[in-house]
């Protein structure tokens, strides 16, 4: 008899041992599908490519503000400026594909492969959405001795070499915007490379460089200031907030450039992250917030979505793959 018993109870407790795991694979298994609903789990970071203070840092910071909101984790602003842009965007695209880690790209995004800076370009990465426009703007300092873009380029022409012209790095948008200026009306400039917009501005108002083509955002200050005047914008039609300003195609000088921000992940980011991600993105981008953001700074706040961003991306790829060899870039 206790033979018989002790085998019953052995018995009991082997189902009662299977019940529990049974559970607790359950359990397991619930978690791990909870886990991966759940992202994000812990904080984002957001790797801007350039210098903070400038339109990109800025634009990174409004859109983790809005993000954190909607994902209801910190999503955290990192600077690694170098390389028109080249250095935070390869460190994006090596970080782990996770989602943890997301990387504010520019116009030069879809240039460092035409200009040989490096094997960068739209395709290494996969999109989450667009979220600028950013207008362009022949700008010098107040007291230079020109007040109208005619009288620019007569005074650069006769003093070739002489006008120093600041640029976010080079061969950044603002430097191939400056080249493609001076190819067009003749003129020979000496181009001053600095790690973002903002330090070349700064330089301008220091009188270090003599003019600056960058977004009419990052000259607003010196503008309210009145240490800076503009020219002339470099874009289809006037900016609302410079209507006095001419554009160059009324002048009879057809260059047109706008620089551009959108948000990448590495390539093989799972869907499902992604689908979050640019939720949150567009959550941020089209609120209140970001559009007064946008409309203080001179700047066009425009959510695409990773499908119309991509397509955008590579337009621009192409674009810039066909210019590019095409000027006399130093």
């Amino acid at each position: 008899m206790k033979k018989i018993a002790l085998i019953a109870s052995l018995s009991l407790g082997l189902l009662a041992g299977c019940g529990t795991q049974g559970t607790q694979g359950t359990e397991g298994t619930q978690g791990g599908q909870a886990s991966q609903a759940a992202f994000p789990e812990k904080e984002i970071t957001l790797v801007v490519p350039f210098a903070a203070g400038g339109a990109s840092d800025a634009t990174g910071r409004m859109v983790a503000k809005g993000m954190e909101e909607k994902l209801k984790k910190p999503v955290v602003i990192v600077n690694k400026p170098g390389g028109t842009g080249g250095v935070g965007m390869s460190f994006v695209q090596a970080s782990p594909k996770d989602g943890y880690t997301i990387g504010y790209v520019p116009a030069e995004f879809a240039m460092h492969k035409p200009l040989g800076l490096s094997d960068l370009e739209p395709s290494k990465f996969d999109l989450i959405g667009q979220a600028t426009m950013v207008p362009a703007a022949v700008t010098v300092a107040a007291n230079a001795p020109y007040n109208t873009i005619e009288e620019f380029i007569e005074f650069a022409k006769k003093n070739p070499e002489q006008v120093k012209v600041g640029n976010s790095g080079s061969g950044s948008i603002w430097h191939v915007a400056a080249s493609a200026f001076a190819n067009k009306t003749g003129v020979k400039f000496t181009d001053i490379p600095f790690d973002g917009a903002a330090p070349a501005v700064t330089a301008l108002m220091g009188g270090h460089v003599d003019a600056v083509m960058v977004g009419t955002g990052e000259v607003k200050s010196g503008l309210e200031a009145k240490k800076l005047k503009v020219l002339a914008v470099m874009t289809a039609e006037r900016d609302k907030n410079l209507p006095d300003v001419p554009t160059l195609k009324e002048k009879g000088i057809d260059v047109q450039f706008a620089g551009w921000g959108g948000f990448v992940v590495p390539k093989g980011t799972p869907n499902e992250v992604k689908t979050v991600l640019a939720d949150a993105l567009k959550y941020a981008v089209e609120s209140d917030a970001f559009k007064k953001f946008a409309d203080e700074r001179s700047m066009l706040a425009i959510y695409k979505g990773p499908e119309d961003f991509g397509k955008f991306a590579d337009e621009q790829f192409k674009y810039f793959s066909e210019l590019i060899p095409t000027m006399k870039l130093k």
